[in-house]
């Protein structure tokens, strides 16, 4: 009888185990990344692949004994080619993330389909702070930098360096508009002017127009609410013109990466000051993934890549600590959880599904200043993220009141 009981006390004992491990659905852990590997963003998308495949193998492949498999689709930066990668994802696939997402134009309905169908959504490369606004869902995470961030990381510091009147280029989507409007905000609680804005379209090729209004208009700042192929040639163009580099201008990008710093070339993009959450030479840490990652891409990294192996790092952990890949009960975890790893510096994630975490401001070095390959910024600023990003009472998310 006593042999009986111990063995019916360890068969108990074990339940908890076996139970979360079956709560595993479909006996996988389904990764979803839909991005742009053939567009504009085409940078950000291949080198998230190569991140997440990097994130997936240092986890061991398994989460609870249950292998991880990834599912990577070319949106190719088109809402509707986002909406049928997601649905046959989730119909066919049985994905429980969905993960990347750059273009706010296909981000915010992927996320509207994962919240009506129970899978959980990270961004890392989309920028729209409605995101975790009035668009927020109980099953979504921005867990890179937002519109927000950028704009206020770059106006604060450039208006206090006596930029206060300010010009605008702005990509004529949500996202440049949604750029262009928080940095507004931010320049004019901080007593700077806003004097004029210049929308052009979507890879536009020929930007004089709109450099020749940002010129007259007389302002000390010209930012740049454009981002990927459509930055490099705004700037490209604008170096041509001579803007920026004389006449006391400067040029802000409010989204400039490094892959848009090495296309330019150090000579046409030198002065450029621009917020980022990431820069691979910033510590050992940094240096020491960028490493990897450069080893397989031929690439430095970028905080699109670092973000998606990170944010793929704390979601593994996540499941395996709820037991299951069930959204809300992850999302749950990842709040609970620390997050403080190579790309997220002092991390919290929010109950909007925003991460808070250290941002940079920096600035590009003059081509004589650069010691390495690859070595492009000089670090101006370390911005905590209770300062970098929108307070959550600002930000008007209806499931904080709705509880939906």
């Amino acid at each position: 009888m006593t042999r009986v009981r111990g063995w019916i006390g360890a068969l108990l004992l074990a339940l908890p185990v076996v139970n979360a491990k079956a709560a595993i659905s479909d006996d996988e852990v389904r990764i979803g990344l839909i991005t742009d590997l053939s567009s504009t963003y085409r940078q950000v998308g291949l080198g998230a692949v190569i991140a997440a495949e990097m994130a997936i193998e240092d986890f061991g492949g398994k989460v609870n004994g249950k292998k991880i498999r990834l599912h990577a689709r070319d949106h190719k930066l088109d809402a509707e080619t986002g909406m049928r990668h997601a649905k046959d994802l989730h119909e066919n696939e049985k994905v429980d993330l969905f993960i990347e997402m750059v273009g706010t134009n296909v981000a915010l309905p992927i996320q509207r389909y994962a919240r009506e169908n129970g899978i959980l959504a990270i961004h890392t490369g989309s920028a729209a702070s409605l995101l975790t606004g009035a668009e927020c869902s109980p099953t979504s995470v921005h867990w890179s930098y937002d519109t927000y961030a950028l704009a206020a990381g770059a106006a604060t510091a450039i208006i206090e360096q006596g930029g206060d009147s300010w010009y605008f280029i702005a990509a004529d989507y949500s996202m440049g508009r949604t750029l262009q409007a928080e940095a507004t905000g931010i320049i004019e609680r901080r007593g700077g002017k806003v004097l004029g804005t210049s929308l052009h379209p979507l890879k536009a090729t020929d930007f004089s127009r709109q450099l020749a209004a940002a010129a007259r208009s007389g302002a000390k700042v010209i930012a740049l609410a454009s981002v990927g192929d459509d930055a490099i040639r705004v700037i490209r163009q604008a170096d041509e013109f001579g803007i920026g580099k004389n006449g006391g201008r400067r040029l802000a990008g409010l989204l400039i990466t490094e892959a848009t710093v090495q296309d330019l070339g150090q000579l046409a993009a030198q002065g450029l000051q621009l917020t980022t959450a990431f820069y691979w030479n910033y510590d050992e840490q940094t240096r020491a993934w960028s490493k990897r990652f450069r080893d397989r891409s031929g690439s430095n990294a970028t905080m699109f890549q670092a973000s998606v192996y990170s944010a793929l790092m704390h979601y593994f952990k996540a499941v395996e600590a709820a037991g299951t890949d069930h959204a809300r009960a992850v999302i749950a975890k990842m709040r609970a959880l620390p997050v403080n790893d190579f790309f997220a510096r002092n991390g919290k994630l929010r109950e909007d599904g925003r991460l808070l975490m250290d941002m940079y401001l920096l600035e590009v070095k003059r081509p004589q200043d650069v010691a390495a390959l690859g070595d492009y910024y000089r670090l101006l600023q370390v911005i905590p993220g209770a300062q970098a990003f929108r307070p959550l009472e600002e930000g008007g998310c209806p499931y904080l009141s709705n509880k939906t």
